[in-house]
């Protein structure tokens, strides 16, 4: 009973508190043109500013998520979607695996002249790069190069194996 009585009056005193904090606010200004905002009055050169009420707005309700734990509803295709014969997904299926074949083999090259001119984290050094700091940086764009065009060549490796 005590405590429901000290929560009672614990409740009244936030919300007395800060209905007093949204209702009255002071602008004081000192004999220097300071202005300041004060929740108290009782000085010379405060003045009560109106300030209007705090609106509040409630946030929507989360949305409830299906019993199968799925959070979005598995919507069927449409009856009039356009679907390929299976001839036609056929040759588009082996227009892919040209097309990534010769990507292979162009990006193969690539990485092979790449690395002759990496010469091994040794390329020749160039008339203009006297400063040596040129020259590393240089190395290190060109190991850059090599290591994308590696990747690359991998990243086509794994789609083309995807297809069989």
């Amino acid at each position: 009973m005590k405590f429901a009585i000290i929560s009672a009056f614990l409740l009244a005193g936030f919300y007395s508190s800060s209905v007093l904090a949204q209702s009255e606010v002071f602008l004081c200004v000192d004999e220097r043109g300071n202005k300041e905002y004060k929740n108290t009055g009782g000085t010379k050169g405060c003045k009560r500013v109106e300030l209007p009420g705090i609106t509040t707005i409630e946030a929507p309700r989360a949305r409830q998520v299906a019993a199968s734990g799925n959070a979005a509803p598995k919507v069927p295709a449409p009856t009039d979607f356009p679907k390929a014969d299976g001839n036609a997904q056929k040759a588009r299926d082996s227009d892919r695996r040209q097309i990534l074949s010769d990507e292979l083999k162009n990006e193969e090259q690539k990485l092979a002249n790449l690395k002759k001119e990496f010469n091994n984290g040794e390329p020749e050094r160039q008339g203009g790069e006297r400063n040596y700091a040129k020259y590393q940086e240089r190395a290190a764009s060109m190991k850059q190069d090599v290591e994308r065009s590696e990747k690359n060549v991998e990243a086509l490796k794994r789609e083309i194996a995807n297809l069989k």
